[in-house]
């Protein structure tokens, strides 16, 4: 073989090598290899430019023939500043492509990654579609179920009059002396939280938590701060309709990002750990959410103080989960170590007080510790009485459970003075004071049931406005103590009166239920104004994708 062609192979197995080393190369060796080069062809250009200048001086004005060399050198040296200035040239130009493709491959691992969003966004929503077909599949049954109930209820009313042996049998059962209250015929009335878990609300049910009241319990004594309120609310939103295989990992995700920012031992982490853990006691998950709400108080301890609102917060949601599983005796210190911190922080006679005073007293009922439930109640009862005003919600929904108490008891004189007391005060605030013609319920329930045994049966036009009236009251503590009284009429034996105030109750149900539930999806109007404004039909979907952007964009911690 030849020298040069041993050379060009030797050539080929050095460009072969050169390839494949490059082949292995990062983008970043790429980039930095280039440069380097460039670098080098910059100072060689600087290098042939300086011997170009020193040798045109050096023979600036010598003949040809006496400096054919320099001459030669010269011309070499400018030819190889040429390839130089091509070679540069050609560098930046290949840096620049270069510069250039990694910018439109960022740009398509972000249209990528928008994509993947999208379809996750497409999936949701169509299990949001497929939610809504099946509840409305589920709301058509109900609605057929109550049909025929209803026609049923028409019947036994038609034949009651002829069931003579009735009365007088239920009469001796009722003075045979105190009897338990069964849950089935006077259910206690739900206390709802507005700052917190109530155990009124909870303990006998097992749908998920609403969202103001989810919200609510979470954040008490601690503001949510503006990075997390999208992702946060988002959560509760998710939460309140059951959504839970969305609702838990977002909850996560913001864990996670917090603690990466700002560390474990941080109040926004105890709040988000707040929220997951109602929303495992919503999916009956009581230890995972044990174990997350003393993990959330040990750090509201840590970082705001042992006498903080939140701490009290933390506490009373510890005592409702203790509740919800029967341990009573567990959930009591709870609850009274929640009312110490309250009292001390806000005062004795405030309303949050007298909240929490309405969740031990419902303790210490389970418990048959009813001299102290009596207690309980009628101090919360002073408090909103004192501070609300009389015609404040809390002061009949406390009254309500107060009686609720006398029931169990088989105290039922008090308990019917104080149902009386609710629907009187609730007929004086919407229709004026009592007269003659513009009578309570009750009082027309009563004398209905005088009239039945003067063998009056007929309805008079103003016991027919009288229950118009009571119908309009959209309350649903007055609802619930119409069906509360209604049930102690029957109980005594009391059947005209107590029909007329169960119809009532049924009236005022079926009148104001369409106006509750006008909410798009099942979601009500203040569940909606949490997660920004109130979504209608035509924008609801662009309003969940919009939140859905913020919070998977991510609505994270900067």
């Amino acid at each position: 073989m030849s020298l040069a062609g041993s050379t060009i192979q030797a050539y080929r197995q050095r460009k072969i090598e050169s390839l494949a080393k490059m082949s292995n190369m990062s983008q970043d060796d790429v980039t930095t290899g280039l440069r380097t080069v460039q670098q080098g062809l910059e100072a060689l250009k600087e290098e042939h430019s300086s011997i170009s200048n020193t040798l045109g001086t050096s023979i600036k004005g010598v003949k040809d023939d006496e400096a054919p060399l320099p001459k030669e050198k010269l011309s070499q040296i400018n030819d190889n500043l040429e390839k130089l200035f091509a070679g540069i040239d050609e560098t930046t130009l290949m840096l620049s492509v270069f510069e250039l493709n990694q910018s439109l491959e960022a740009q398509h691992q972000k249209y990528q990654a928008q994509r993947r969003r999208l379809c996750q966004e497409n999936a949701w929503l169509r299990d949001e579609l497929s939610s809504t077909q099946t509840r409305l599949q589920q709301s058509e049954q109900t609605v057929a179920q109550l049909e025929e109930e209803n026609k049923h209820l028409k019947y036994m009313a038609s034949i009651k009059p002829f069931d003579d042996g009735q009365t007088n049998e239920t009469k001796v059962s009722a003075d045979a002396g105190p009897q338990p209250v069964s849950s089935e015929t006077l259910q206690e009335l739900g206390f709802g939280p507005e700052d917190e878990e109530d155990l009124n609300s909870t303990q006998f049910t097992s749908q998920p938590t609403p969202a103001h009241s989810m919200a609510a319990s979470a954040n008490v004594g601690y503001e949510i701060p503006a990075r997390l309120r999208t992702l946060h609310n988002l959560v509760i939103q998710y939460a309140s309709q059951g959504r839970y295989e969305v609702a838990v990992p977002l909850c996560k995700q913001a864990l996670e990002d917090l603690e990466k920012t700002s560390g474990h031992d941080h109040p926004d982490v105890a709040t988000m750990l707040n929220i997951l853990a109602l929303v495992y006691r919503d999916q009956n998950k009581y230890k995972e959410a044990a174990n997350l709400l003393n993990e959330a108080l040990t750090i509201r301890e840590k970082c705001l103080g042992e006498s903080h609102p939140a701490v009290a917060a933390t506490l009373n949601n510890l005592a409702v989960l203790f509740g919800k599983r029967g341990k009573f005796k567990d959930a009591e210190p709870l609850c009274k170590r929640a009312l110490e911190i309250r009292e001390k922080v806000l005062g004795e006679d405030h309303p949050d007080v007298a909240k929490q005073l309405n969740n031990l007293a419902l303790l210490c009922q389970n418990q048959g510790k009813y001299e102290e439930v009596e207690k309980y109640y009628k101090r919360a009862l002073e408090i909103y009485e004192s501070k609300l005003g009389p015609d404040d919600p809390n002061v009949a929904k406390t009254k309500n459970n107060l009686s609720s108490a006398y029931l169990k008891q088989g105290k039922y004189k008090e308990a019917e003075e104080l149902y009386k007391q609710i629907l009187t005060r609730a007929h004086e605030r919407e229709f004026g004071q009592i007269s003659g013609d513009n009578k309570p319920i009750w009082q027309i329930a009563e004398e209905r049931e005088e009239n039945k045994h003067k063998g009056e049966t007929n309805t008079t036009s103003a016991e027919q406005a009288g229950w118009a009236k009571a119908a309009k009251v959209d309350s649903p503590t007055v609802t619930t103590t119409l069906k509360n009284l209604g049930a102690l009429y029957r109980r005594q034996g009391k059947y005209e009166a107590a029909e007329t105030l169960e119809d009532v109750a049924l009236r005022a149900k079926k009148q104001h239920e369409p106006i509750r539930s006008g909410a798009i999806g099942g979601v009500d109007e203040m569940s909606q104004s949490m997660i920004g404004s109130r979504m209608t039909t035509s924008t609801s979907q662009s309003g969940l994708k919009n939140k859905l952007m913020s919070a998977l964009g991510l609505n994270r911690v900067e």
